[in-house]
Protein backbone atom coordinates (compact mmCIF):
# COMPACT_ATOMS: atom_id res chain seq x y z
CA UNK A 1 0.00 0.00 0.00
CA UNK A 2 1.06 3.10 -0.91
CA UNK A 3 2.54 6.18 1.85
CA UNK A 4 -0.79 8.92 2.33
CA UNK A 5 0.94 12.33 3.90
CA UNK A 6 -2.64 13.85 5.19
CA UNK A 7 -1.99 17.27 6.00
CA UNK A 8 -4.39 18.90 8.40
CA UNK A 9 -5.41 15.77 9.95
CA UNK A 10 -6.59 17.09 13.49
CA UNK A 11 -9.29 19.09 11.33
CA UNK A 12 -12.65 18.63 10.88
CA UNK A 13 -12.11 17.21 7.13
CA UNK A 14 -8.29 15.96 7.95
CA UNK A 15 -9.83 13.22 10.39
CA UNK A 16 -12.54 12.37 8.14
CA UNK A 17 -10.27 11.52 5.69
CA UNK A 18 -8.32 10.01 8.07
CA UNK A 19 -10.74 7.48 9.06
CA UNK A 20 -11.71 6.95 5.47
CA UNK A 21 -8.49 6.29 4.74
CA UNK A 22 -8.16 3.45 7.62
CA UNK A 23 -11.32 1.48 6.03
CA UNK A 24 -9.84 1.57 2.51
CA UNK A 25 -7.23 -0.20 3.97
CA UNK A 26 -4.14 2.32 4.14
CA UNK A 27 -1.77 1.69 7.01
CA UNK A 28 0.45 3.60 8.53
CA UNK A 29 -0.94 7.16 7.72
CA UNK A 30 1.04 9.61 8.25
CA UNK A 31 -1.11 12.48 10.21
CA UNK A 32 1.18 15.18 11.70
CA UNK A 33 -0.28 17.71 13.91
CA UNK A 34 -0.03 21.36 14.05
CA UNK A 35 2.46 21.05 17.23
CA UNK A 36 4.36 18.55 14.83
CA UNK A 37 4.93 20.53 11.82
CA UNK A 38 4.85 24.33 11.33
CA UNK A 39 3.36 24.01 7.45
CA UNK A 40 3.82 27.94 7.67
CA UNK A 41 7.61 27.39 7.76
CA UNK A 42 9.38 26.10 4.65
CA UNK A 43 12.00 24.82 6.50
CA UNK A 44 10.02 22.70 8.61
CA UNK A 45 7.84 21.52 5.76
CA UNK A 46 10.57 20.53 3.22
CA UNK A 47 12.56 18.90 5.80
CA UNK A 48 9.43 16.35 6.98
CA UNK A 49 8.27 16.14 3.44
CA UNK A 50 11.96 14.71 2.15
CA UNK A 51 12.69 12.63 5.28
CA UNK A 52 8.80 10.91 5.17
CA UNK A 53 8.83 10.54 1.27
CA UNK A 54 5.20 10.08 1.39
CA UNK A 55 3.76 8.38 -2.46
CA UNK A 56 0.68 10.77 -2.09
CA UNK A 57 -0.04 13.95 -0.38
CA UNK A 58 -3.34 15.73 0.72
CA UNK A 59 -3.43 19.24 1.83
CA UNK A 60 -6.57 19.45 3.92
CA UNK A 61 -4.64 22.24 6.04
CA UNK A 62 -5.91 25.49 5.97
CA UNK A 63 -6.75 28.55 8.35
CA UNK A 64 -10.60 28.69 7.47
CA UNK A 65 -13.71 30.65 9.48
CA UNK A 66 -17.13 32.17 8.38
CA UNK A 67 -17.81 35.70 7.39
CA UNK A 68 -16.86 37.23 10.61
CA UNK A 69 -13.39 35.89 11.00
CA UNK A 70 -12.57 36.11 7.24
CA UNK A 71 -13.65 40.03 7.42
CA UNK A 72 -11.86 40.47 11.06
CA UNK A 73 -8.55 38.87 10.10
CA UNK A 74 -7.78 38.85 6.00
CA UNK A 75 -3.83 39.30 6.21
CA UNK A 76 -3.62 36.52 8.32
CA UNK A 77 -5.58 34.57 6.11
CA UNK A 78 -3.91 35.27 3.21
CA UNK A 79 -0.31 34.45 4.37
CA UNK A 80 -1.05 31.28 6.28
CA UNK A 81 -2.87 30.12 3.37
CA UNK A 82 -0.33 30.94 1.38
CA UNK A 83 2.53 29.54 2.94
CA UNK A 84 0.72 26.60 3.44
CA UNK A 85 -0.15 26.13 -0.22
CA UNK A 86 3.37 26.68 -1.23
CA UNK A 87 5.27 25.16 0.94
CA UNK A 88 2.77 21.77 0.87
CA UNK A 89 3.36 21.23 -2.94
CA UNK A 90 7.01 22.55 -3.80
CA UNK A 91 7.85 20.58 -0.81
CA UNK A 92 6.03 17.70 -2.23
CA UNK A 93 7.95 18.54 -5.33
CA UNK A 94 11.35 18.72 -3.97
CA UNK A 95 10.75 15.47 -1.80
CA UNK A 96 9.70 13.47 -5.41
CA UNK A 97 5.84 12.99 -4.51
CA UNK A 98 3.97 12.30 -7.85
CA UNK A 99 0.48 12.88 -6.61
CA UNK A 100 -0.72 15.40 -4.75
CA UNK A 101 -4.33 16.83 -3.56
CA UNK A 102 -4.89 20.32 -2.79
CA UNK A 103 -8.07 21.45 -1.14
CA UNK A 104 -9.50 24.29 -1.92
CA UNK A 105 -13.24 25.67 -1.52
CA UNK A 106 -15.81 27.01 -3.37
CA UNK A 107 -15.33 30.54 -2.13
CA UNK A 108 -13.04 30.83 -4.86
CA UNK A 109 -15.12 31.30 -7.64
CA UNK A 110 -16.86 34.89 -8.98
CA UNK A 111 -19.25 36.33 -6.52
CA UNK A 112 -22.10 36.64 -9.07
CA UNK A 113 -20.73 33.20 -11.17
CA UNK A 114 -23.81 31.99 -12.99
CA UNK A 115 -25.47 29.33 -10.75
CA UNK A 116 -24.93 26.36 -10.39
CA UNK A 117 -21.47 27.22 -10.84
CA UNK A 118 -19.07 25.56 -13.17
CA UNK A 119 -15.75 24.73 -12.91
CA UNK A 120 -14.67 26.79 -15.66
CA UNK A 121 -16.02 30.22 -14.11
CA UNK A 122 -12.86 30.51 -11.85
CA UNK A 123 -11.42 34.03 -12.23
CA UNK A 124 -14.36 35.10 -14.56
CA UNK A 125 -15.30 38.09 -12.26
CA UNK A 126 -14.93 39.59 -8.80
CA UNK A 127 -14.68 37.72 -5.74
CA UNK A 128 -16.73 38.36 -2.93
CA UNK A 129 -15.85 40.91 -0.64
CA UNK A 130 -16.08 38.91 2.58
CA UNK A 131 -13.94 36.28 1.92
CA UNK A 132 -11.11 37.62 -1.00
CA UNK A 133 -7.83 37.01 1.05
CA UNK A 134 -8.95 33.19 1.50
CA UNK A 135 -10.21 32.78 -2.03
CA UNK A 136 -7.15 34.40 -3.31
CA UNK A 137 -4.67 32.02 -1.00
CA UNK A 138 -6.93 29.09 -2.28
CA UNK A 139 -6.80 30.10 -5.86
CA UNK A 140 -2.80 30.08 -5.97
CA UNK A 141 -2.73 27.03 -4.74
CA UNK A 142 -5.34 25.77 -7.31
CA UNK A 143 -3.21 27.01 -9.86
CA UNK A 144 0.16 26.00 -8.37
CA UNK A 145 -1.11 22.45 -9.06
CA UNK A 146 -2.25 23.24 -12.44
CA UNK A 147 1.22 24.57 -13.41
CA UNK A 148 3.53 21.95 -11.53
CA UNK A 149 0.99 18.86 -13.49
CA UNK A 150 1.83 20.76 -16.84
CA UNK A 151 5.51 22.01 -16.50
CA UNK A 152 6.96 18.64 -14.48
CA UNK A 153 4.58 16.15 -15.21
CA UNK A 154 3.33 15.43 -11.86
CA UNK A 155 -0.08 14.36 -11.06
CA UNK A 156 -1.15 17.63 -8.78
CA UNK A 157 -4.48 18.69 -8.41
CA UNK A 158 -7.29 20.32 -6.71
CA UNK A 159 -11.04 19.85 -5.23
CA UNK A 160 -13.09 22.35 -4.31
CA UNK A 161 -15.45 21.57 -1.33
CA UNK A 162 -18.74 23.19 -0.75
CA UNK A 163 -19.83 24.14 3.05
CA UNK A 164 -18.45 21.42 5.40
CA UNK A 165 -19.78 20.14 8.47
CA UNK A 166 -19.37 17.14 10.19
CA UNK A 167 -17.59 15.39 13.33
CA UNK A 168 -14.97 17.22 14.92
CA UNK A 169 -16.33 20.95 13.97
CA UNK A 170 -14.87 24.15 14.51
CA UNK A 171 -17.66 25.63 17.32
CA UNK A 172 -16.05 28.84 18.02
CA UNK A 173 -18.65 31.46 18.85
CA UNK A 174 -17.35 34.35 16.85
CA UNK A 175 -15.27 32.55 14.22
CA UNK A 176 -17.11 29.28 13.08
CA UNK A 177 -18.80 28.67 9.92
CA UNK A 178 -22.64 29.32 9.69
CA UNK A 179 -23.88 25.76 10.45
CA UNK A 180 -21.59 24.63 13.71
CA UNK A 181 -22.15 28.57 14.62
CA UNK A 182 -26.19 27.60 14.24
CA UNK A 183 -26.05 24.15 15.81
CA UNK A 184 -23.89 26.33 18.68
CA UNK A 185 -26.17 29.26 19.30
CA UNK A 186 -29.58 27.19 19.78
CA UNK A 187 -28.19 24.45 22.03
CA UNK A 188 -27.32 27.29 24.44
CA UNK A 189 -30.55 28.88 23.55
CA UNK A 190 -32.74 26.27 24.26
CA UNK A 191 -29.74 25.39 27.66
CA UNK A 192 -30.50 28.76 28.86
CA UNK A 193 -33.88 28.90 28.20
CA UNK A 194 -33.80 31.86 25.64
CA UNK A 195 -36.74 33.30 24.22
CA UNK A 196 -34.73 34.68 21.14
CA UNK A 197 -32.13 33.69 18.53
CA UNK A 198 -31.25 36.03 16.34
CA UNK A 199 -28.79 35.46 13.32
CA UNK A 200 -26.81 37.55 11.22
CA UNK A 201 -28.28 38.82 7.51
CA UNK A 202 -31.74 38.08 6.17
CA UNK A 203 -31.85 34.56 5.53
CA UNK A 204 -32.28 34.37 2.56
CA UNK A 205 -29.04 33.46 0.76
CA UNK A 206 -28.35 29.89 -0.48
CA UNK A 207 -26.03 27.42 0.53
CA UNK A 208 -24.94 24.01 -0.44
CA UNK A 209 -23.66 21.65 2.65
CA UNK A 210 -21.52 18.68 2.25
CA UNK A 211 -20.91 16.50 5.30
CA UNK A 212 -17.36 16.10 6.13
CA UNK A 213 -17.34 12.26 5.50
CA UNK A 214 -18.90 12.25 2.29
CA UNK A 215 -16.30 14.95 1.32
CA UNK A 216 -13.20 12.30 2.54
CA UNK A 217 -15.03 9.83 0.17
CA UNK A 218 -15.16 11.69 -2.87
CA UNK A 219 -10.98 13.04 -2.17
CA UNK A 220 -10.00 9.68 -1.52
CA UNK A 221 -12.24 8.37 -4.80
CA UNK A 222 -10.20 11.19 -7.11
CA UNK A 223 -6.64 10.09 -5.37
CA UNK A 224 -7.45 6.59 -7.06
CA UNK A 225 -8.45 8.18 -10.64
CA UNK A 226 -5.72 7.54 -13.07
CA UNK A 227 -6.19 10.91 -15.06
CA UNK A 228 -8.67 13.26 -12.80
CA UNK A 229 -8.87 16.69 -13.78
CA UNK A 230 -7.17 19.93 -12.60
CA UNK A 231 -10.02 20.78 -10.20
CA UNK A 232 -13.28 19.62 -9.30
CA UNK A 233 -16.00 20.84 -7.21
CA UNK A 234 -17.24 18.02 -4.84
CA UNK A 235 -20.56 19.18 -3.15
CA UNK A 236 -24.16 17.72 -2.94
CA UNK A 237 -25.69 19.69 -5.80
CA UNK A 238 -28.72 20.74 -3.77
CA UNK A 239 -28.82 24.08 -1.55
CA UNK A 240 -31.10 25.30 1.39
CA UNK A 241 -31.62 29.22 2.03
CA UNK A 242 -30.11 30.44 5.98
CA UNK A 243 -33.26 30.58 7.44
CA UNK A 244 -34.35 27.11 6.38
CA UNK A 245 -30.98 25.83 7.43
CA UNK A 246 -31.82 27.57 10.96
CA UNK A 247 -34.81 25.97 11.00
CA UNK A 248 -34.12 22.44 10.56
CA UNK A 249 -31.43 23.48 13.43
CA UNK A 250 -34.43 24.69 15.60
CA UNK A 251 -36.10 21.22 14.70
CA UNK A 252 -33.24 19.10 15.09
CA UNK A 253 -32.15 20.53 18.84
CA UNK A 254 -35.78 20.72 19.73
CA UNK A 255 -35.83 24.68 20.46
CA UNK A 256 -38.73 26.14 20.99
CA UNK A 257 -38.27 29.99 21.08
CA UNK A 258 -38.93 32.63 18.35
CA UNK A 259 -35.85 33.05 15.18
CA UNK A 260 -35.12 36.67 13.56
CA UNK A 261 -32.63 38.24 11.42
CA UNK A 262 -30.54 40.78 11.53
CA UNK A 263 -31.17 42.02 8.16
CA UNK A 264 -28.36 45.05 9.20
CA UNK A 265 -25.83 42.50 9.26
CA UNK A 266 -24.01 40.82 5.62
CA UNK A 267 -25.47 38.44 3.59
CA UNK A 268 -22.31 37.52 1.93
CA UNK A 269 -22.88 35.61 -1.63
CA UNK A 270 -26.90 35.93 -2.54
CA UNK A 271 -26.33 31.66 -3.81
CA UNK A 272 -23.79 29.29 -4.04
CA UNK A 273 -24.52 26.37 -5.78
CA UNK A 274 -21.88 24.02 -7.63
CA UNK A 275 -22.16 21.54 -10.44
CA UNK A 276 -20.84 18.81 -9.44
CA UNK A 277 -21.44 17.06 -12.86
CA UNK A 278 -17.64 16.56 -13.63
CA UNK A 279 -17.09 14.30 -10.33
CA UNK A 280 -20.30 12.33 -10.17
CA UNK A 281 -19.00 11.66 -13.57
CA UNK A 282 -16.36 9.71 -12.43
CA UNK A 283 -18.35 7.53 -10.26
CA UNK A 284 -18.58 8.99 -7.07
CA UNK A 285 -21.47 10.82 -5.71
CA UNK A 286 -22.65 12.40 -2.02
CA UNK A 287 -24.94 9.84 0.17
CA UNK A 288 -25.91 12.22 3.46
CA UNK A 289 -28.53 13.79 3.36
CA UNK A 290 -28.81 17.77 5.06
CA UNK A 291 -31.42 16.54 7.34
CA UNK A 292 -29.83 13.20 8.33
CA UNK A 293 -26.56 15.17 8.15
CA UNK A 294 -27.60 17.87 11.04
CA UNK A 295 -28.86 15.12 13.57
CA UNK A 296 -25.25 13.28 13.16
CA UNK A 297 -23.20 16.79 13.21
CA UNK A 298 -25.88 17.63 16.44
CA UNK A 299 -24.39 13.99 18.09
CA UNK A 300 -21.26 14.94 17.34
CA UNK A 301 -21.74 17.90 18.94
CA UNK A 302 -23.15 16.39 22.22
CA UNK A 303 -20.01 13.61 22.25
CA UNK A 304 -17.78 16.00 21.64
CA UNK A 305 -18.60 18.43 24.31
CA UNK A 306 -18.95 16.03 26.96
CA UNK A 307 -15.48 14.31 26.29
CA UNK A 308 -14.36 18.01 26.30
CA UNK A 309 -12.78 18.29 23.29
CA UNK A 310 -15.05 20.16 21.34
CA UNK A 311 -12.98 22.54 18.84
CA UNK A 312 -13.22 26.28 19.62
Amino acid sequence: MKKLLILGSRGMVGSALVRAADHLGYSGVLQPSSRDLDLTSQAATHDYLTEHRPDEVIVAAAMVGGIHANSTYPADFMYKNLMIATNAIEGSYQAGVRRLIFLGSTCIYPKFAEQPIKEESLLTSALEATNEAYAIAKISGLKMCEFYRRQYGVCYHSAMPTNLYGQGDNYHPQNSHVLPALIRRFHEAKRDGLPEVAIWGTGKPLREFLHADDAAAGILHLLQLESPPDWVNLGCGIDISIGDLARLVMKTIGYEGELTFDASKPDGTPRKLTDISKITATGWAPRIAIEEGVSMAYQSFLNEQAEGNLRE
